[in-house]
């Protein structure tokens, strides 16, 4: 079995850096919902309704960019040693672009704006191109050995696949706003690998490597199965970008979809082992494990399945909901109160005693978030049955899930204000 991997907690960056990032993720989550539920649903659950386009990326680049760009701002200097250079000045903007080019997507989809997808392209992406950056240049100062830990091994690349879902992106955007050539499926095909599987899914495993053996004490998986990471999900998407025509795009898609099969397995085995489940947040693992691995088993099986079937809208859902939306809530439940109690400890003097990190955010309120979240994703993969209806009560619950959740983060940021006002200097 692996060991746990150092944590430098010393080089934790300024508390503003990461809850810049985090604290407005669930108020663009609420917005997200309304979109749902007030939005027009004609065409759905189609893949290219106006609406499935604009809440995809809606969750993806409004949603779940800023809240992972926000904890690679942290765990890059906490796990892997080595500090994002220039993250001070870039996090103010992160959620901002986010939200700007998210909006400028939506715009462009829902009502045919080939302006909003010229902004999104051509300032929307190189905005976000610049955290992308900045984490890969500090990936390159990661020193990496053969013991190196699966969640620094990720780390240290994950920006190549951010950027590669910008760029594949980027060029969609141009394609849309330009008219003047149809759309590339391999080109749709890579955004969306790089996306879902080069990006989501490999940071969520490799962040998960170490929150789950540290937060639900989980068992640590072999040294061989962190020595494949992040590779083992990213062959498939460097075979397909090179070579995805004929048989290659077969070969490179099934590959993927094995490869991400065999790690929610990997994933769900490791949760069976969990000494906390009692913890809010370990449905919300477990649930993400299922939810991908249905991904998996559906994106090998698609051939096979009636071409009615709302396939490509399920598979969504649980890949940007379950697999996305709810492992990036269980960490906030975690992370937040973790982040403000070691601050503080930092600016409180030692005989002070601090509130209990439990008690910032507590459990039973987080009891409660974690049903309404699986009662948002089943609603969600419901919508196809009656869209009309459903997609109203899925939005309402939705935003009322993160409303909840942002509630629960602003209590615990305003008692680190106040401790920490209390012990101010002067």
């Amino acid at each position: 079995m692996s060991t746990a991997p150092t944590l430098f907690y010393e080089r934790m960056p300024p508390a503003g850096v990461v809850f810049g990032c985090l604290l407005p993720v669930p108020w663009i989550g609420a917005a997200a919902g309304l979109l749902l539920a007030l939005g027009p649903s004609a065409g759905l659950p189609d893949r290219f309704a106006p609406l499935s386009l604009a809440l995809v990326h809606a969750l993806a680049v409004g949603v779940l960019l800023p809240a992972m760009l926000g904890a690679l701002f942290q765990l890059l200097p906490v796990v892997a040693g080595v500090p994002v250079r220039g993250a001070r000045w870039v996090s103010p903007w992160v959620s901002l672009s986010c939200v700007a080019t998210a909006s400028a997507l939506a715009t462009g989809f829902l009502g045919a704006n080939h302006r909003a997808f010229v902004l999104a392209a051509w300032m929307g992406a190189p905005l976000l191109a610049v955290p992308a950056a900045l984490i890969i240049l500090a990936g390159m100062r990661v020193v990496q050995t053969p013991s190196t830990h699966a969640t620094v091994r990720t780390l240290r690349c994950i920006g190549w696949a951010v950027l590669a879902s910008l760029v594949s992106g980027a060029t969609l955007a141009t394609a849309l706003a330009s008219g003047w050539f149809a759309l590339s499926p391999r080109l749709l095909a890579l955004h969306v690998g790089w996306g879902l599987g080069g990006w989501l899914a490999t940071l969520v495993a490799g962040v998960a490597s170490t929150v789950l053996p540290m937060f639900w004490q989980t068992r640590r998986l072999p040294e061989r199965w962190h020595r494949l990471m992040p590779w083992w999900l990213w062959a498939p998407l460097i075979i397909g970008t090179l070579w995805s025509v004929g048989r290659g795009a077969v070969l490179w898609q099934t590959w993927g979809w094995l490869a991400l099969a065999t790690l929610a397995m990997a994933g769900m085995h490791a949760l069976r082992s969990a000494r906390r489940r009692h913890d809010p947040g370990w449905r919300l693992w477990l649930a993400a494990s299922v939810a991908w691995l249905v991904v998996a088993v559906l994106g090998l099986t698609t051939s096979w399945l009636p071409a009615d079937w709302p396939v490509a809208w399920e598979m969504g859902v649980l890949a940007l909901v379950g697999g996305g939306v709810l492992p990036v809530n269980a960490m906030l439940g975690k992370i937040i109160p973790f982040m403000i109690w070691m601050h503080l400890r930092r600016r409180v003097p030692r005989h002070v005693r601090l509130p209990a990190m439990q008690t910032l955010i507590g459990e039973r309120r987080q009891h409660w978030h974690a049903r309404l979240l699986l009662l948002v994703l089943l609603a969600l993969l419901l919508v196809p049955l009656q869209p009309q209806r459903m997609v109203v009560i899925a939005g309402v619950l939705f935003a009322l899930s993160h409303v909840w959740l942002g509630a629960m983060l602003c209590r615990a940021l305003l008692t680190f204000r106040r401790v920490s006002r209390a012990f101010a200097p002067g």
